[in-house]
């Protein structure tokens, strides 16, 4: 496996657009989970694969156009367009597959059905937001992450949608679910 920084998304969409199978590795530097990332990804060495770096620290221009939101996050790209992103550190062996084409759990369900849209609602000092998302990055459900702490549009706009005003709440496909339901999260993300 060839790991390659880059410092731009023009240097990325040139190097993407030289093979099928590409994947990128959007990580910060100095944070935990991003180091895990970076190491389990760098002791990978049987996958004939092209990796791509960019330290969101230093190179601005990616993760907005890929409208990638966390760090880490591995984007897979097949023929120049990303297919899909793998969120937090995952095991050596969740890379492993991936990177050789055999993709895990809820990965493998987006190639064949459409990719259900789940938005997470928290603030930054909830303990089940981060609970919530945790487990979403474990089983490698793709997600944005709106901060109504910040966003009060958005903090209003959730009140509208489910009536309540606590976090976590997950929208899935237009359905709300307030707190974490873990049940209901797998039955509407088809997760056994």
């Amino acid at each position: 496996m060839k790991i390659t920084p880059v410092h731009s998304f023009d240097e990325l969409e040139r190097g993407i657009s030289q093979t099928d199978k590409s994947f990128l590795l959007l990580y910060k530097s100095g944070t935990e989970q991003s180091e895990c990332a970076l190491e389990r990804l760098s002791n990978i060495t049987g996958a004939d694969s092209r990796v791509y770096t960019a330290d969101v620290n230093e190179v601005r221009d990616i993760h907005g156009r890929l409208e990638v939101t966390s760090a880490p996050s591995l984007v897979i790209f097949d023929g120049g367009r990303v297919v899909n992103i793998m969120k937090g550190c995952q095991t050596e062996s969740a890379y492993d597959s991936v990177l050789a084409g055999r993709l895990p759990g809820a990965l493998a369900q987006a190639g064949d059905q459409k990719v259900k849209q789940v938005t997470v609602y928290t603030t930054p000092t909830c303990t089940w937001c981060t609970t919530i998302k945790t487990y979403l990055d474990q089983k490698q459900v793709r997600y944005r992450e709106i901060n109504v702490a910040s966003d009060t549009s958005a903090a209003e706009a959730m009140v509208r949608k489910s009536g309540q005003q606590g976090v976590p709440q997950t929208e899935i496909n237009g359905q709300m679910i307030v707190g974490f339901d873990k049940n209901r999260i797998n039955q509407l993300l088809d997760i056994k």
